[in-house]
């Protein structure tokens, strides 16, 4: 496997010589194409050298000890030998990490869907939970949010909100989350104190441009009407509301939180991309199980991934049998420790996935 990297390192030094051609320098699409090719495999041959060299020494050293040498000198070599078996299995496992394969939808920013599932209101109140959980650790991360769209119940749930959250790595930090989450508590509602269970379901889906998925016009109906609930000063003056449905899938969109109609209709458009291309990778997903095995929470939507528990203060996440006592503080937001942990778990997976291509 590692002998196979010197095909990188081949690539690399092709790139640096195109990077210097005056006929790829003049070509400004061209040179950026080579320059981000060049960014993202340097690094691997940059460590498969030290690779390279850690190895060469060690294996000379290895050669060395049969000699016969001076116990001094022998105990040095010895402990040489033990350093650099050291380092080469460190630098092995750096390898691993840099050859899992790049989600290209990372960088982007996210568009979030939760649903009100079982549990009536107290499912609705729970959905608004999560909603305010997702802004907040958009706050704490510094992204921006932007609400496409809401269905508000009246005591301050949702039976459904959809919102934007932008900023540079939000999918990667975020793409877990999507799936079925269970709470547990006593609702405020309840007399008896008796603990009910309720779910939400969450959709983590990356924003797409037009060029990844291209979308015919003539296969979308538009209806518009006035909005209702909250949204400022033109709340039920004007037909500012949006309703998209793209006849082909059966989506339907509605987006009435911005005073424009034309603003409703490009948010709305922004979601339908996201959802195509979410059909479009769960397609890929099913039929490359092994991939999507390795890819915890990015595939089946109806999947129960998480349970907050209030009565014993505790959520749990059942993917990777990950239980955090802090559930104020994760409620407030602070999901850095579950999906930290999610994250070095998914990765620990792909890493498996190497070592089985070694073994072969």
């Amino acid at each position: 496997m590692y002998e196979k990297l010197s095909v990188f390192e081949d690539k690399l030094i092709e790139l640096e010589k195109d990077l210097a051609d005056v006929n790829v320098i003049n070509d400004s699409k061209l040179y950026q194409q080579k320059a981000i090719e060049h960014a993202e495999i340097e690094p691997i041959v940059t460590k498969y050298r030290e690779y390279k060299d850690v190895s060469n020494t060690l294996n000379e050293n290895k050669e060395l000890i049969k000699e016969k040498l001076d116990d001094d000198f022998k105990d040095l070599v010895k402990e040489e030998i033990n350093e650099g078996t050291k380092r080469v299995e460190e630098l092995e496992n750096d390898l691993k990490i840099l050859l899992i394969p790049k989600d290209k939808n990372d960088n982007k920013n996210v568009m979030v869907e939760i649903r009100a599932g079982a549990g009536g209101d107290e499912a609705a109140l729970f959905a608004g939970v999560l909603y305010r959980q997702y802004v907040r650790y958009a706050e704490r991360c510094g992204f921006k949010v932007e609400t496409i769209s809401t269905n508000e119940i009246g005591i301050g749930g949702y039976k459904e909100v959809v919102f934007m959250i932008i900023g540079n790595g939000a999918y990667s930090r975020l793409k877990y989350e999507s799936g079925v989450h269970r709470v547990q508590r006593v609702p405020e509602t309840e007399s008896g104190g008796r603990i009910h269970t309720s779910t939400a379901t969450v959709a983590v889906l990356p924003e797409v441009d037009d060029v990844e998925v291209e979308i015919d016009q003539n296969d979308i109906k538009f209806d518009v009407f006035r909005a209702s609930g909250n949204g400022g000063q033109c709340v039920n003056t004007t037909d500012s509301a949006v309703r998209l449905t793209h006849i082909p899938t059966g989506i339907v969109i509605s987006c009435q939180d911005e005073k424009s109609q034309l603003r409703n209709k490009e948010k709305a458009m922004k979601l339908l991309r996201s959802k195509l291309y979410d059909l479009k990778l769960q397609e890929q997903n099913e039929k490359e199980s092994a991939q999507r095995s390795s890819q915890i929470g990015t595939g089946d939507r109806s999947e129960r991934i998480r349970t907050y528990n209030y009565p014993q203060g505790r959520v749990t996440d059942h993917r990777i049998n990950f239980t955090s006592h802090k559930i104020d503080a994760i409620n407030d937001g602070d999901l850095n420790e579950l999906i930290d942990a999610l994250t070095a778990f998914d990765q620990t997976q792909k890493i498996e996935n190497i070592d089985d291509e070694i073994a072969v």
